[in-house]
């Protein structure tokens, strides 16, 4: 029964002995752990005097808010046109959004070829040059809505140009792409209204054909025959409409099923006043159909002119989309290298590593004591000399 508790004690003396052995190993190489780490960091810290100062330049500003614009307040009475206006703008700006442009290929050339970056930063390259430019440049956004732009470099005048040039640079790519709600509308109706002029000009060269003049064609009171051009130009209207809402609704979605009913409602609509026509009065009479898809185009055209118009005008007033809060100067202070970080990492680097170092040592002087280890330490020897292609000593 007192074997087993001979050998917990044994096995505890064991480990307070190896305790003991690493403490005195620390004691024995005391001044090499406490001053080999002090001079390599006194070392780091003189090297660190050599090294030439970094300057950080920062600017700051806000991206461009998504707002209502006049023209949205008339989207209501616009019925069917309203809602393809809604569903063709849907696209919102984000944060992320501007620091992707910020980091694109074409602001970094044209930033490249701005400021000679290929002969400062000494590329072979313009990919080179784009790769040492990522890592001068720092472009974060954050929870305060506001996007900044740090640039890294010895010249703290060059740093701040630089980071202006980015915010210059961006507003110069926004203003040839369509981002906001404003210019989106207005790219989308002009192109509507282009196509709708096209057609307006051939009805109309149609309706000239027939011999009987514009004038006269206005003044005659036939308003079923307008009445169902204006109908047919709301059912198109209305059809687009659902065309656009089927890419993001499903069909049992409440505004889809609203849109398909005033769809339903409109044809309709046409359906009865078509019946209500006499019987071969569009027939009897050419001028009359051409009237009819005169009026048709004529009603689409003015609704897309009134839409391109306010979209134009909600687009000039998003004219400065980007407002800087931050203007970047140049630094007054440098930003690197820091002298007392390096020290100190220097210092405990050195540290950890000596004392490995000599722990390490003090484990192979032990098992060169020990006949079985010395054995083992001769063999691995032999091993390392083979591997290096030399001839070992030790006789076989």
């Amino acid at each position: 029964m007192n074997e087993p508790i001979h050998a917990v004690s044994a096995a505890e003396d064991e480990d307070e002995i190896s305790l003991l052995d690493l403490l005195q190993t620390v004691v024995e190489n005391l001044r090499l752990l406490v001053f080999a780490p002090l001079a390599a960091g006194l070392l780091a810290l003189g090297i660190s005097y050599f090294i030439p100062p970094t300057f950080t330049a920062t600017t700051q500003f806000m991206p461009p808010l998504q707002q209502q614009g006049s023209a949205a307040a008339l989207l209501q009475n616009l019925g069917a046109l309203g809602g393809l206006a809604g569903a063709a703008t849907g696209i919102k700006n984000t944060n992320e959004q501007f620091v992707t442009f910020l980091q694109s290929r074409s602001i970094q050339d044209a930033l490249i070829q701005r400021f000679k970056l290929v002969e400062r930063y000494g590329a072979s390259n313009l990919h080179d040059a784009r790769l040492a430019l990522s890592g001068h440049v720092r472009i974060s956004s954050g929870k305060s809505g506001l996007v900044s732009v740090s640039v890294d470099d010895q010249d703290p005048a060059l740093a701040a140009q630089l980071a202006n040039a980015h915010v210059s640079e961006l507003r110069d790519m926004l203003g040839r792409l369509a981002l906001t709600e404003a210019q989106q509308r207005r790219v989308f109706f002009e192109k509507q209204l282009a196509d709708a002029k096209d057609k307006l000009v051939n009805a109309e060269q149609a309706l000239q054909a027939t011999g009987v003049s514009l004038a006269t064609l206005k003044a005659d009171p036939a308003s079923a025959v307008e009445g169902l051009a204006k109908l047919q130009a709301s059912i198109t209207a209305q059809e687009i409409k659902v065309a656009s809402m089927r890419g993001y609704l499903t069909e049992n979605a409440p505004d889809f099923r609203q849109a398909m009913t005033e769809l339903a409602a409109l044809r309709n609509q046409l359906n009865k006043a078509e019946q209500a026509q006499a019987p071969g009065a569009a027939s009897s009479n050419e001028y009359i159909a051409r009237f009819r898809n005169f009026k048709y185009n004529e009603t689409l055209f003015e609704l897309f002119a009134k839409q391109y118009e306010l979209a134009r005008v909600d687009e000039s007033r998003e004219a400065a989309v980007i407002q800087v809060v931050d203007v970047a100067v140049a630094p007054e202070r440098k930003s690197k290298p820091k002298k007392a970080m390096i020290a100190v990492l220097a210092t405990l680097a050195t540290g950890f590593a000596l004392l490995l170092f000599v722990f390490v040592r003090q484990a192979v002087r032990n098992a060169a004591q020990d006949a079985e280890s010395a054995a083992k330490l001769s063999r691995l020897r032999q091993a390392w000399a083979r591997a290096l292609g030399r001839r070992s000593n030790t006789a076989p």
